[in-house]
């Protein structure tokens, strides 16, 4: 019976600790939420300072643009698809898999290309089903060849794609771009985009020239099919920070 009072104790000091933890997570999602009107459009520049603010986690978290288009996601042709070379690069190194003949091999391992190969690499992920990489970039050559693995790759959104720029004959050029900061972005199911735009520790003129560039090629990136106006709203938020709404 008494061997078992330290076991209490410990459970009692657990239990302690951890309503002190949700004590100080409740505290500070107060604090935030205190600094930021829910009502108010904030100009870019206001709601960056406010996302670094309130970007007070333990860790080193991101800074988030989400934007609520009003598309119709149903409708194919009015998906949003593009590409946006952020200047300052999004803080988060991409494992780019290079698929290319072997005369590019050395050129894509420079550029920076974690995972290199043809055919024997096709081979590999056709077998194992791994697909240990953020990014995959491929030679037009390659394409007809990537077929057996596209049921692979597709869901996982791992599919070299011309419209996304990851298939190209200039392949050292295209990792390069993509291991300084080329993001792809798409809408989701509920016609919304969510890209990050650098760490919270980021400089605020680097995070907010990041979310310029992001916003102008969501802009230009506006569907044909899409009659009047196409964004709703743009909020930035901090990793678990409350969302601060942008005046665009």
């Amino acid at each position: 019976m008494w061997e078992s009072a330290p076991d209490f104790c410990a459970a009692a000091h657990h239990h302690h600790e951890r309503n002190q933890n949700m004590a100080k997570i409740a505290k500070r999602v107060k604090a935030n939420s205190e600094l930021v009107d829910k009502d108010k459009l904030y100009s870019p520049e206001e709601a960056i300072e406010l996302a670094k603010k309130t970007a007070n986690t333990k860790f080193v978290g991101s800074i988030e643009v989400h934007v609520r288009t009003l598309i119709d996601a149903k409708k194919t042709d009015q998906a949003v698809r593009g590409m946006v070379s952020l200047p300052h690069g999004t803080g988060k190194s991409k494992k780019v898999a290079a698929f290319v003949t072997d005369a590019k091999e050395q050129e894509a391992k420079q550029a920076g290309a974690t995972i290199v190969g043809g055919e024997d690499l096709i081979k590999k992920i056709k077998e194992t089903e791994k697909t240990d990489f953020d990014i995959a970039v491929a030679e037009p050559s390659l394409m007809p060849k990537l077929a057996q693995i596209a049921k692979i790759l597709g869901p996982r959104g791992l599919m070299p794609n011309p419209k996304t720029g990851t298939v190209s004959a200039e392949i050292g050029k295209v990792i390069r771009e993509i291991a300084g900061g080329k993001v792809d972005f798409k809408n989701d199911d509920s016609g919304n985009i969510h890209q990050t735009i650098g760490k919270s520790d980021f400089d605020s003129k680097k995070l907010f020239e990041n979310f310029e560039a992001l916003i102008k090629a969501v802009q230009s990136a506006k569907p044909a099919a899409v009659k009047g106006q196409y964004l709703s709203s743009v909020t930035v938020n901090s990793t678990m920070g409350p969302g601060i709404r942008v005046k665009i």
